[in-house]
Order: structure tokens, then sequence, then C-alpha cells
């Protein structure tokens, strides 16, 4: 399984207190979600501790891409909102604890997730009001709501980095018109109206640092 969080002695007490249960080898730490991306294409780890908030892609986006490597995402963060909770279930997450959690509580969601099941921490369930179930209704609503193309989500995010739309353009090989037209698409789906209140959506999605608010 793979580390991810930017606080490295977080991550190091994480990776200690892992390795020391059974059935669990971690094949990999790194500090954000990019780098996390990049390793589980290479190593493909079942599973990947999570953290939400890191510097350049954080943690929902970096779990809609593990996802579709076939990599189990257990969230572990200090953000208790509700928008996390529900985004990283959205993005493919199987768990979200808080980091206050006890170890048994991470190691029992992570071998809950092996095992193909979805594991929310008590701490969330009482701080929330909500369980699974209720879980599931909100994310089925938001999808109703809003659902971006993949090309979407990647011009999304190179707009929240401060790219302008030539530099786009040249990046992804579209012509100016067609990454206008769908910034107007993804506005129009978000009901947002301006460059900064994208900026403001995408840093609270994880796609770019959320130092930036």
């Amino acid at each position: 399984m793979m580390v991810a969080d930017d606080h490295q002695i977080v991550r190091k007490g994480l990776v200690m207190l892992l390795e020391a249960e059974k059935n669990i080898d971690i094949v990999a730490e790194v500090s954000d979600g990019r780098a996390a991306v990049d390793i589980a294409e290479e190593l493909r780890p079942h599973v990947a501790v999570m953290d939400i908030v890191m510097p350049g892609m954080g943690g929902i986006e970096a779990t809609r891409r593990l996802r579709k490597l076939g990599v189990a995402v257990v969230a572990l963060s200090m953000h208790s909102d509700r928008h996390f909770v529900v985004e990283m279930f959205r993005a493919g997450a199987r768990a979200f604890l808080l980091k206050d959690c006890a170890t048994d509580e991470l190691v029992g969601a992570i071998r809950a997730v092996v095992e193909g099941e979805a594991y929310l921490g008590p701490s969330i369930e009482r701080g929330l009001g909500m369980d699974l179930a209720s879980l599931d209704y909100l994310i089925a609503e938001e999808d109703q709501r809003t659902e971006l193309t993949p090309r979407e989500w990647e011009i999304l995010q190179l707009v929240a980095e401060g790219r302008s739309t030539r530099e786009i353009a040249s990046s992804l090989n579209l012509s100016a018109k067609t990454v206008e037209n769908h910034r107007q698409s993804v506005m129009n789906k978000l009901d947002l109206h301006n460059v900064a209140d994208l900026t403001k959506y995408a840093i609270r999605c994880g796609l770019t640092d959320t130092e930036l608010l």
C-alpha cells in the first residue's frame, strides 16, 4: 500500500504504525497527489491512505485518478467538513477517517476496503449526522447536478493554476475557441460566473493547492 501526506512527521508516523501490522506492506510514501498518481501507475498498490489538503494536486483529484488505476483510497484528514467527505467519496474513496482516530480503526478501515466494503469513521457519522446510506444519497444528488467531462476537469485544473487560454490551448493541442467553449460549459454546469469562482471551486475540489484560499 501507499501513504500520501505532505506533513513528513505525520507520513513517517503512519508508515511506522502500518508497517507494524500483519499483512500490510508499504511500497511507497509520497507528499502530494501528483506523486501518488505517478507512483501508482508504476507500482499499482492495492490501497492508498490519502490526505486531502496537499500542495499541487490535492487528495480529491488524486483519488479520482487512482480509482481509474484500481487503487482503493482511504481518506485520512484533519478536515471533517461535509464538503470534503462527500467530494472524497464522490471521487472514489472507499473510506474516510479523521487523523485523530485510533490505529486499530485505521487498520480496520484498510482491511474493510480490501474486502470491497466502504467505511465511514464514527466521529464523522456523529459530527455530521450522516451514515453511508445518507452519504450515497448526497453523492447521487450531486452527480445529478454536476457531471464534468474528463476534458472539462483538465481545463478546470489548468484555469485554477493560472494558465491563460492560449497556454491551455497549446498544452492540450486545442484551439483557443475550443478551450473557451469548454470553460464556459464548466461555468454553466457549476453555475459559476467568472475565473475567480472557478479557481475557488477547483481549490475546494482538491485540483490545486488549497492554501491559495
